[in-house]
């Protein structure tokens, strides 16, 4: 596992999560490659009006998203904030023009829901297709992309997405304090740090609402 320092110093050219751009796809064309995929969470497709990015994860990739995903279940437990997750569900729009698979997602609260309401994505490659236009058409309240050991999340308003500086689907999480985890050896380890972090910060009134 690198460090923190190490993470924002890395070339993040495209040399470990192996990419596959197809053009000029139609929307069946896309279903044809699900159907031949299976039922298997790797590769990952997304599909934006006609282009198509099939990536198959590196071990650190999946390594940093699992960790960020425990951490953050790690938050809603010791704030008692229902959730449900939901890893790589393939979402897809109505009309047919854009799909996507998160690394992880999550829904907050009691209620059903058709969509995520929070969506992490890893960006340990470079020069991918742009999620957030596909994420605005599914409807997904809040996500977050982990670049270089930091996360930024970006908040739906409306047609767009706008960068924030803290969560809203999850008010009072530090992320600051979250990143400062994703450097240790084991899993393990990382979330007993950060439970002991959390214990000594007060938990925030507006935790556990639903978006």
């Amino acid at each position: 596992m690198y460090t923190n320092a190490q993470y924002q110093t890395r070339d993040d050219r495209p040399v470990d999560d192996q990419i596959v751009n197809l053009h000029d796809l139609s929307w069946e064309d896309y279903e044809r490659l699900l159907t031949m995929r299976g039922d298997c969470c790797a590769p990952r497709i997304s599909y934006l009006d006609g282009e198509v990015e099939i990536m198959s994860p590196s071990q650190t990739h999946e390594a940093i998203k699992s960790l960020l995903g425990c951490l953050v279940e790690t938050y809603c437990l010791e704030r008692d904030i229902t959730f449900n997750t939901y890893g790589s569900w393939t979402l897809k729009a109505q009309d047919c023009s854009r799909a996507a698979e998160p690394d992880e997602c999550w829904t907050f609260g009691d209620g059903p829901a058709e969509r995520p309401h929070l969506a992490i994505e890893v960006v340990w490659t470079s020069g991918r297709i742009d999620k957030l236009d596909i994420y605005r058409k599914l409807g997904v309240a809040e996500v977050w992309y982990w670049r270089k050991g930091r996360v930024q999340p970006y908040c739906l308003r409306g047609e767009r997405y706008v960068p924030v500086t803290a969560s809203e689907v999850l008010p009072g999480l530090n992320l600051d304090l979250l990143c400062g985890f994703l450097d240790r050896p084991s899993t393990s380890e990382a979330i007993r740090g950060y439970r002991q972090a959390l214990a000594l910060t007060p938990s925030p009134s507006a935790s556990g609402k639903t978006p």
